[in-house]
């Protein structure tokens, strides 16, 4: 199992190791694509014939309700996209990687591979990134390694609150750096901002240098959980509330308040008198 590197000391031989989605993942995105492609596709028309037919009130609805219908799709697609072509193989002599090439946590629809020979890593990174203010703060804890020609390659972010178990990224970049026999660099806790990070703008104020405590950590964590309850318990509460009106409302649940008003132009059917 032991061998002569070229250093002259043990050299470990290491299972090549595959990261990818999962089977069951890539049927379910792309099942909850495919069957939600026609109605998105279809609500240009569906605005288009409610304004034809002055019915602008349900238009201005249906438009809101695209807007929000759109960002889902995007984070669909996004996730779709990351199932099928994300992957990090640690092989014998080298990781193969196929990453998001767009900045930031969240994967972008460009993607980009990578072949790195474990001797030409200079050095393997971890650090915990903190986005937003005390109300709603973002903890990510990002992975990457540097090239001994001064290449930075991102890894990958995950949320401690939520690890992917298919690209757990800190455990892939411990293991990148055993392979490439280095030492796991600790970079800490430090803020950052969602302007410069995603934008390119300045930080506004944000010392990203600046670095954060586990008991400021601890403090974040628990204003993050309180808002999050927050907003689920005023979503609940909408959601009650709709329900109540809609059966308390004399129109029907599901039909608009435009389709309940009779059609101009439409006459009663009058009764004629019988003959005697």
């Amino acid at each position: 199992m032991a061998q002569a590197d070229t250093a002259g000391g043990p050299d470990i031989k290491f299972e090549p190791t595959v990261y990818a989605a999962t089977g069951g993942r890539k049927t379910i995105f792309s099942f909850v694509f495919l069957i939600l492609l026609p109605f998105f596709a279809s609500l240009p028309a569906m605005m288009y014939m409610r304004v034809k037919h002055g019915l602008f009130f349900d238009a201005a609805g249906l438009a809101i309700m695209a807007i929000g219908f759109t960002i889902l799709m995007f984070l669909v697609v996004i996730e779709l996209l990351f199932s099928l072509r994300a992957r990090v193989e640690l092989g014998e002599k080298s990781v193969k990687m196929t990453l998001p090439s767009g900045r930031g946590p969240t994967p972008m629809l460009f993607y980009k591979s990578y072949d790195i020979p474990y001797d030409q890593v200079q050095t393997v990174e971890t650090r915990r990134e903190i986005y937003g203010g005390s109300i709603v703060p973002v903890l990510l804890k990002g992975a990457r390694l540097i090239t001994k020609d001064e290449k930075s390659i991102p890894i990958g972010y995950i949320s401690e609150a939520n690890v992917d178990p298919c690209f757990p990224y800190p455990e892939i970049a411990q293991k990148i750096a055993e392979r490439a026999r280095l030492p796991l660099i600790d970079r800490g806790n430090v803020r950052r901002s969602f302007r410069r990070k995603f934008f390119g703008f300045k930080s506004g104020g944000v010392n990203e240098v600046d670095t954060v405590n586990e008991a400021q950590i601890a403090d974040l964590n628990r204003s993050h959980h309180n808002v999050v309850m927050g907003l689920m318990g005023a979503l609940a509460v909408l959601m009650v509330i709709g329900i109540v009106d809609d059966f308390a409302s004399e129109t029907p649940i599901g039909q608009t308040a435009s389709a309940a008003l009779p059609i101009s132009g439409t006459l009663a059917p009058t009764t004629t008198p019988k003959r005697k």
